[in-house]
């Protein structure tokens, strides 16, 4: 066997594509938000969260290599470490670097060739989606909001999915900013101001709630609230950097996108 027998999944998106790829039998632990998919949650341990891990159980299953996402894991990844354990850090934040994650995993575990194969149907699934788009008669303006209090603006692959999907990312200069903190609103009449014909909402762990948003100061105007054009995409189907965003979250926005523009041309 070529690679890393025994991987802990510190995030959700190793743990999705490893078992895409025929590669479960090697996940010794996953983390506790992980959903997809369903049976992972019932076959492996649980043993973090995004900013937290229990390091003395994962330790206990005796890692060859653990996984996670981004410099909010660098402590996690630190410990680690320094308990003697390999540590792969991904920092991947748009759709090609989604992609081209995938094809590094695979490699990762000896797998190239399938998961060159994965990142390549998931390609063309995402072509297929934007031929479909261009037909449509308008493109709306979308406004997406991945957190609520502070307001937080989606990240870049997101505006670069509802591209795909057929609509205009209000805040694409925003999607650029890596962090979090660096897409607050710190006015939220800016929307107002941008007039989303779309809003989407993914509230990272709780549900979306049109109703509030309906009722923000300044924001009855809005073409997006006027017309009751507020919905949610669940957060794990959109909001990590790994297979179902490029599945069923871009399916999500481009179902809304096609109603939208059905019902306005």
């Amino acid at each position: 066997m070529i690679g890393p027998r025994r991987i802990v999944c510190l995030t959700e998106e190793p743990t999705e594509v490893l078992y895409a790829l025929g590669a479960e039998d090697r996940i010794v632990g996953i983390s506790g938000f992980t959903v997809r998919p369903p049976r992972a949650r019932k076959e492996k341990p649980k043993v973090s969260a995004f900013t937290s891990a229990k390091i003395d159980e994962i330790l206990k299953l005796r890692p060859e290599l653990a996984i996670g996402f981004s410099d909010i894991q660098a402590d996690i990844a630190a410990e680690l470490v320094r308990r003697g354990v390999e540590v792969w850090i991904s920092n991947h934040r748009s759709v090609v670097g989604i992609l081209d994650y995938i094809r590094r995993l695979g490699a990762l575990v000896g797998m190239a060739v399938q998961a060159n194969e994965y990142a390549d149907g998931l390609q063309r699934g995402l072509d297929a989606i934007a031929r479909d788009s261009a037909k449509l008669p308008r493109r709306p303006r979308v406004y997406f909001e991945e957190w609520d209090e502070p307001p937080i603006s989606g990240i870049r692959w997101v505006s670069e999915l509802i591209t795909i999907a057929g609509g205009d990312d209000i805040f694409p200069e925003r999607a650029a900013e890596p962090l979090a903190k660096q897409r607050i609103l710190e006015d939220p009449l800016d929307v107002a101001r941008r007039a989303p014909d779309i809003i989407l909402g993914s509230w990272c762990g709780k549900r979306f709630r049109p109703e509030k948003v309906a009722q923000r100061p300044g924001w009855q105007d809005i073409p997006a609230v006027r017309d009751g054009e507020l919905h949610e995409v669940k957060s794990p189907r959109i909001l990590q950097p790994g297979p179902a965003a490029l599945t069923d979250g871009v399916a999500d926005i481009a179902a809304i996108v096609r109603r939208w523009a059905m019902r306005t041309r």
